[in-house]
C-alpha cells in the first residue's frame, strides 16, 4: 500500500465510479480496480459494495475513509511545516455560526491578520451540525459553535457568553397577547439553526404548539419581517441592540437556560496542528 492508493480509493468514494476515479486520477480503469483490489487484500476485507450502477463504501470502507482524510492531512501538514522553516504562514478555514461572522469575524480577521500577516484565513457560516462535521472530516480546521460540546474527537475554547432575546413588532400588541394567536407566526432561520431550536424549545416550554414558521436566511430579513408584523423571532440580543437599535422591534429576556449561548472554538484533538492553527488557538486561548 502506497499514498496513491489512499488517494484512488478516496476517487472511487467521491465519484462512486471505477472509470470516474480513473479519469480524477488520471489514469486507466485496470489501475483503478488493480489498486483497490490490493488494499481490499490487504485489509482483507470489502472496501465498496459494487452494483451494476455504482459503488458505495462499505461500512469497513467507511472507516478506512476516516483514516485517509487524518493521513491525507497529516501529510500536508508535515510537508508544509518542513518548508516553511521557522516561518508562520498558511491557510486556516474557520467555520462559524451566524453571530460570530456577523459579530467577531472581523475583529478576528483584523487582529489576526495584523499579527499573522502570511496567514491567510477563509471563513465559512453555516449551521452547527456541519461545521463539527467539517471540523471532523478536516474540511474545516476550527469552528465557532454553540455549546455543549460532547465529543471525544474535538477540544474546545471558551469564547463568549451572549444572551438570546425574543423580537417583535412595536406597532403590534405585546409578546403575552401574540402567544394566544393560533397558529402563531414565526420568523426563523432554516432548520439546524441554533436560535431555531432554542426558539422552538422556548414555545414549546410555553405550550404554544401551533406556529407557521417563515424561513430567511439573513439577519437583516428577519428584522424587516419582524418589524413589518409578520411574526415574531428569537436574536442574539448583542446583534439587536448595536444593529437594531432605532428600528420599530420590541425586545423580551428569556429564563437563563435557554436565555444564555456560550460560543466555544473546537478543533481536532488527533495529530500534530499546524503553526498556523496553533497560532490562531493560542489568540484565542488568551482572551
Amino acid at each position: 500500500m502506497n499514498i496513491n492508493d489512499l488517494k484512488i480509493f478516496e476517487a472511487v468514494a467521491e465519484s462512486g465510479s471505477f472509470t470516474k476515479a480513473a479519469s480524477m486520477m488520471f489514469t486507466v480503469q485496470s489501475n483503478v480496480t488493480a489498486r483497490i483490489k490490493s488494499l481490499e487484500d490487504e485489509f482483507d476485507t470489502q472496501l465498496f459494495a459494487r452494483t451494476s450502477r455504482k459503488v458505495e463504501l462499505t461500512s469497513e470502507g467507511m472507516i478506512l475513509m476516516q483514516y485517509c482524510k487524518q493521513i491525507q492531512h497529516l501529510i500536508e501538514e508535515a510537508k508544509y511545516n518542513i518548508r516553511s522553516g521557522d516561518s508562520i504562514r498558511g491557510n486556516l478555514k474557520i467555520g462559524c455560526i451566524e453571530t460570530t461572522m456577523v459579530l467577531k469575524a472581523p475583529e478576528i480577521l483584523k487582529t489576526f491578520e495584523e499579527k499573522y500577516p502570511d496567514i491567510e484565513l477563509e471563513f465559512k457560516s453555516d449551521t452547527r451540525s456541519s461545521l463539527i462535521s467539517g471540523v471532523l472530516d478536516y474540511s474545516l480546521d476550527a469552528a465557532f459553535v454553540s455549546a455543549p460540546i460532547h465529543m471525544t474527537g474535538l477540544e474546545k475554547i471558551n469564547i463568549k457568553e451572549e444572551q438570546l432575546v425574543i423580537v417583535t413588532s412595536s406597532k403590534g400588541p405585546q409578546l403575552q397577547t401574540l402567544l394566544t394567536k393560533s397558529p402563531l407566526k414565526i420568523v426563523v432561520f432554516d432548520d439546524g439553526c441554533i436560535f431555531r431550536e432554542r426558539f422552538e424549545s422556548w414555545l414549546s416550554h410555553k405550550g404554544v404548539l401551533n406556529y407557521k414558521s417563515t424561513v430567511l436566511n439573513s439577519f437583516e430579513g428577519i428584522i424587516n419581517f419582524v418589524e413589518a408584523g409578520l411574526g415574531i423571532s428569537i436574536l442574539p440580543e448583542e446583534i439587536v441592540s448595536r444593529y437594531y437599535s432605532g428600528r420599530e422591534i420590541r425586545t423580551y429576556t428569556l429564563n437563563k437556560q435557554l436565555g444564555t449561548m456560550n460560543t466555544v472554538l473546537v478543533f481536532r484533538k488527533d495529530g500534530p496542528k499546524s503553526k498556523a492553527l496553533q497560532c490562531f488557538i493560542d489568540m484565542h486561548a488568551q482572551t
